[in-house]
């Protein structure tokens, strides 16, 4: 049974049985609770001093809960549609007290953002050779890092990796990528600062396909705040990998900085504009009392999160485990009987 699962059984006071877990599972929930401490805390104080006067569900009630839902970073859409079926299941179910409001609001924002859907989100990969993996995103969010990070994680399971450094707009980024190629031992292509970006990922592709590695990791520019000029590249990029690879570039992940909040939201609506996202990662989730931001993004945009940043370590790059998620931000606001 999964955490989803348990989380809803609890509202009803059934008997949940503890499932065995293994080491490496042990280690993901330790990471996540740890990951999630700040935005629990958050998020669970705002809930909680909504209902500290509570007195009936009404208007005004409706008002103040969307208002702390806004500030908790949840994000516009997701507020509206907690408080529809908060509303419909009020009239169903006939609702009255304020824990039973709470483990309401609860059920109902795990049953929203779970879709239907479960299980761990997962990488596309090239069946037929060289998996190619192009990163996105803005200057400053961690992009550099979460590429030497995953090319480590990669390294860990037996793959051939390599990097590219097309990120040629700044000589930093290059010199970056490379100090972490070295810190992890993979192979990177590079060139000088301000060469053609696809010349890179051209070069990088050919020393791919020839030296047979199992994975080509792309750093790209970050300047959305010209969005034609980036579009144009990537649309660059991505032509020179689907010339050389027929099923071009495997995955297109954009990775965001989880305590910039809303500005993550507004970032990646941005680049989906601008490039096909498939994929997102969250960087310093750990550090940020702002990670109800993934549910905003989980209800505006189809993009899964296929990995959120933990901690700093070379192995705090973790897959994004949403029941884990969901259970370390609300584990505070309704006891689950284990």
């Amino acid at each position: 049974m999964g955490l989803f699962d348990r989380i809803k059984r609890a509202f009803t006071g059934e008997d949940v049985t503890t499932e065995p877990v293994n080491e490496e599972k042990r280690i993901v929930i330790e990471k996540f609770d740890k990951g999630m401490e700040k935005t629990r805390k958050s998020f669970s104080e705002k809930i909680n001093e909504l209902f500290a006067g509570f007195r009936e569900v009404d208007e005004d009630f409706f008002d103040d809960l969307e208002e702390v839902l806004i500030s908790a970073d949840v994000g516009f859409d997701m507020t509206l549609a907690i408080s529809d079926v908060l509303r419909e299941e009020v009239r169903l179910r006939n609702v009255r007290t304020g824990e039973q409001v709470k483990n309401v609001i609860v059920e109902k924002m795990v049953e929203i953002y779970e879709k239907g859907e479960v299980g761990l989100p997962t990488i596309n990969e090239n069946k037929n050779g060289l998996t190619v993996i192009l990163f996105v995103g803005v200057n400053g969010v961690g992009k550099t890092t979460t590429i030497g990070k995953y090319a480590h994680k990669l390294r860990n399971e037996g793959k051939k990796v390599l990097l590219a450094a097309g990120d040629t707009f700044r000589a930093g980024a290059i010199e970056q990528l490379e100090v972490w190629a070295e810190r992890v031992q993979v192979d990177v292509v590079t060139s000088d600062a301000h060469s053609d970006p696809a010349s890179v990922v051209f070069d990088a592709l050919k020393k791919g396909q020839k030296e047979e590695y199992d994975y080509l990791l792309i750093d790209t520019a970050g300047r959305l705040q010209n969005k034609v000029n980036l579009m144009k590249e990537l649309e660059k990029i991505n032509r020179i990998i689907s010339r050389e690879i027929p099923e071009g570039a495997s995955e297109t992940l954009l990775v965001l900085d989880a305590t910039t909040g809303q500005n993550a939201l507004i970032q990646a609506k941005q680049f989906k504009e601008t490039t096909n996202v498939t994929g997102l990662i969250l960087t310093k989730l750990d550090g940020t009392a702002k990670g109800g931001v993934i549910l905003a993004i989980r209800q505006e945009l189809a993009i899964p999160v296929k990995f959120v940043g933990l901690g700093e370590g070379m192995d705090d790059l973790q897959v994004f485990d949403p029941e884990q998620y969901i259970y370390g931000l609300v584990k505070d606001l309704v006891e689950v009987k284990a």
